[in-house]
């Protein structure tokens, strides 16, 4: 029995043996003419592993600079600096403001304007200047960020202010000489330079406080576009007061930053020859006095008034709105304007005429 019974048996493996070589060939065809192959089945391995993978998404920074809304290796607690800057003719091209987190431009007298640079996630031993002289209103917007006022000389009223006060600040001509210098390349008053080191090391040599509370904004998401656009603005121009005086912003979708000119020509770092650029350009309009025949102003910057914000090649028309303790923040029908990640240049006009009239728009 057991020689048919073998027998058989081999041929039934003779037979299973050729089937599966005809169907191996007949799939090897299917592939060849382009027809769609089987889809190979997951083992129960893989299938257990794929599901306990979490979803892929977009990596969120474990830190961001509160001034800036960029990603940091570690939190950003330094107190921010509130560094005074000559913007007169002489004083240009300035030094360090490519590093600043977020630059105010204000009105001082004779039409010129004055640059309050915020320095807190940058700065080292870069040279910043030219250092000025500081207003009411710049120890206001100061004091609006938490910052440390540095400055030299100020008004009558700014020093009533600090001294009677008691106002932590680092004034180059009463309190803190030792942590600046003079520079040989300029003729005096434009050529007065200090640092983030310097300062911070004459912060704690009067006991100032090292950190203080800082208003963070909101920030778009990387890869995340404004929702609240009114129109299109490729460029722009903003007016003061003088003629003589222009600054204009070009956007360079290249790197989602809006290029800053003045009398249209760039406006650079001394340091780096880099142009400074801006991710947000905001023009706010607000209440100016003249207050004497030198023509120093009184700015008023609570409650609220007109804004715009430039951000993405984009025009947002908004509101600004500023209440004791906090930051001055964008609205748009009572919701904040997340920014987007960068610098910020925040630019304030004179509300006597409309914000229309001191910004010119071309979508293109």
């Amino acid at each position: 029995m057991s020689g048919p019974i073998s027998q058989r048996n081999h041929w039934l493996r003779v037979m299973a043996s050729a089937l599966l070589c005809m169907t191996l060939m007949s799939c090897s065809a299917m592939s060849n003419t382009g027809e769609s192959e089987s889809v190979p089945q997951l083992t129960k391995q893989e299938t257990e592993k794929e599901a306990l993978e979490p979803p892929k998404e977009q990596s969120i920074p474990a830190f961001t600079a509160p001034l800036t809304g960029l990603p940091v290796e570690q939190p950003v607690l330094e107190r921010p600096l509130a560094v005074m800057i000559n913007n007169a003719p002489a004083a240009r091209p300035q030094a360090g403001l490519s590093q600043a987190d977020m630059v105010y431009e204000v009105l001082a007298e004779g039409g010129i304007t004055r640059l309050v640079a915020f320095f807190q996630s940058h700065g080292g031993d870069v040279k910043i200047g030219p250092v000025r002289s500081i207003r009411p209103y710049l120890i206001e917007l100061g004091e609006t960020y938490g910052a440390l006022p540095i400055h030299a000389g100020g008004s009558t009223d700014a020093y009533a202010i600090l001294q009677q006060q008691r106002k932590e600040h680092l004034d180059e001509i009463s309190n803190g000489g030792a942590y600046f210098w003079r520079s040989k390349d300029r003729r005096p008053p434009h050529n007065l330079y200090t640092d983030v080191n310097r300062l911070r090391k004459g912060s704690d040599s009067k006991g100032y406080a090292k950190q203080t509370d800082v208003p963070v904004y909101s920030y778009l998401k990387s890869g995340e576009t404004p929702v609240m656009v009114d129109e299109t603005a490729a460029s722009l121009q903003i007016q003061f007061l003088l003629k003589s005086y222009r600054v204009s912003y070009t956007y360079d979708p290249a790197d989602q930053q809006y290029k800053r000119f003045v009398n249209e020509k760039s406006h650079v770092d001394q340091n780096n020859n880099q142009q400074l650029s801006a991710a947000n350009v905001i023009v706010m309009s607000a209440r100016h006095r003249t207050l004497d025949d030198v023509g120093r102003l009184s700015v008023e910057l609570d409650g609220s008034g007109e804004a715009m914000v430039f951000q993405q090649g984009r025009l947002i028309q908004a509101e600004w709105q500023h209440t004791p303790g906090d930051a001055i923040r964008f609205m748009k029908n009572g919701v904040e304007i997340p920014l987007t990640p960068g610098t910020s240049y925040i630019h304030v006009v004179p509300a006597d005429t409309s914000l229309k009239e001191h910004v010119t728009i071309e979508a293109n």
